[in-house]
């Protein structure tokens, strides 16, 4: 399996991309410099797949989790195909439509029990291009791509729809679990609405996916969003309401991947289990994100750099603990944006780490049931208030402390 390259930096400050562009490179500095967090990496830990700072830095040393350069091409950024060449299908009831070689398909129509099956060489690229196509399946996916080096699904700037309403069958070894289920690279783009439903995961990804434009309303009764090595979102509108997961990313055969980048789109999305959940890393860059789940945020390391969140939950807001067998710190760091957190009554926090938190920048406005015993902050290691601007149920505080349960000892952050 190819790995992906990803620079690993903690530091007080970020800087952040805001949006979608060839060039991800980062290019705004959001603050003034305190303590660096050091390395991403556990002590000890070697990385074949990127550079990562020393145990300390400071501004010089400004990066994020994630090394974004040329992340999206600019394929991947055109939200209109060239169709020039391209060739004209209509979908037909009981079809399954084989297409086998590199182009540009632009699919119409409506049909039953219809599945396009991309299976090409491993070097070309497939384009789909929905044009107010309408597709209805008992058990087996509207979309799935078997080979190809990228599939590209655009919608055309009008509405297409896809959906499986009974129990997905299983294509030999391979247990196809969604209504756009890829084994390869998935880019999803374009002008229009494409509206998804699901008895099991929407789409799935067994590679890498990414979704620079489009608009999306998205019903399923497992993930929403299932993806194996990387989420890389810098556009598109997200309508989601999931039975599980928003996003759910995760490899359970190489710990550096499973991580999630998101620099741009709005989101809307309501959970079951978790709004956006990553095994290893998840940045966000900007974005408008709405979650009302059980848990906000979930990943290892999460570091938020711009962008506003709101999180309204019935669990921990925003939680970071090990999903990666100790490859990485666990840590929460924000460095700029405005996140806002309003948590039900129980034993629950807006903020968890079962590492530490770092405070450098942005605003973070957490609300919570001063009768139960939620918790604004709960960490294990170690809290840092080094800028920015925190409020608890509408008071400004100027260091992080924790009251953990069971007489475990409370860690006081640094103030200014």
């Amino acid at each position: 399996m190819k790995r992906k390259t990803i620079m690993f930096f903690l530091m007080t400050v970020c800087v952040a991309m805001s949006g979608c562009g060839a060039s991800g490179a980062n290019t705004a500095n959001n603050g003034d410099a305190g303590n660096s967090a050091g390395s991403a990496y556990t002590e000890g830990e070697n990385s074949e797949s990127g550079s990562i700072s020393g145990t300390s830095g400071t501004s010089s040393d400004i990066s994020g989790l994630i090394d974004t350069t040329d992340i999206f091409t600019d394929r991947d950024l055109a939200q209109t195909a060239d169709t020039i060449g391209a060739k004209s299908i209509s979908v037909t009831n009981g079809e399954t439509i084989d297409i086998t070689d590199e182009g540009v398909y632009v699919l119409s129509g409506t049909a039953e029990n219809c599945t396009v099956r991309v299976e090409a060489e491993d070097t070309d690229k497939v384009q789909l291009v929905l044009d107010g196509v309408t597709i209805s399946n008992e058990s087996s996916p509207a979309i799935y791509v078997v080979q190809a080096d990228k599939c590209f699904v655009t919608t055309k700037d009008n509405n297409s729809a896809l959906s499986v309403t009974g129990t997905f069958m299983a294509d030999g070894d391979t247990n196809t679990d969604a209504v756009i289920f890829s084994k390869q690279d998935l880019v999803l783009n374009g002008e229009g609405t494409l509206d998804i439903y699901s008895t099991g995961n929407a789409v799935s990804v067994k590679d890498d996916l990414k979704i620079t434009g489009g608009s999306y309303i998205v019903r399923s009764d497992k993930h929403a969003f299932e993806v194996n090595d990387s989420v890389s979102v810098c556009g598109g509108d997200f309508k989601i309401t999931s039975s599980k997961d928003g996003f759910n990313c995760g490899n359970d055969n190489d710990e550096t991947l499973g991580w999630t980048y998101i620099s741009g789109g709005t989101f809307n999305i309501v959970s079951s289990s978790d709004g956006i959940r990553t095994a290893s890393l998840l940045q966000i860059d900007g974005g408008n994100i709405d979650i009302t789940s059980s848990e906000g945020l979930e990943a290892t390391y999460i570091q938020i750099n711009d962008g506003k969140i709101n999180i309204n939950s019935n669990d921990d807001g925003i939680n970071a603990t090990d999903k990666c067998n100790g490859y990485y710190k666990i840590a929460v760091e924000f460095n700029g944006g405005e996140t806002n957190i309003i948590m039900g009554s129980g034993d629950v926090d807006g903020i968890d780490s079962n590492g530490s938190v770092y405070v450098n920048d942005g605003t973070i406005n957490i609300t919570i049931d001063e009768v139960g015993m939620a918790e604004a902050f709960d960490f294990d290691e170690t809290a840092e208030l080094n800028g920015g601007e925190v409020y608890v149920n509408g008071e400004r505080i100027t260091e992080i402390t924790t009251n953990m349960p069971g007489g475990r000892r409370g860690n006081m952050g640094k103030g200014f």
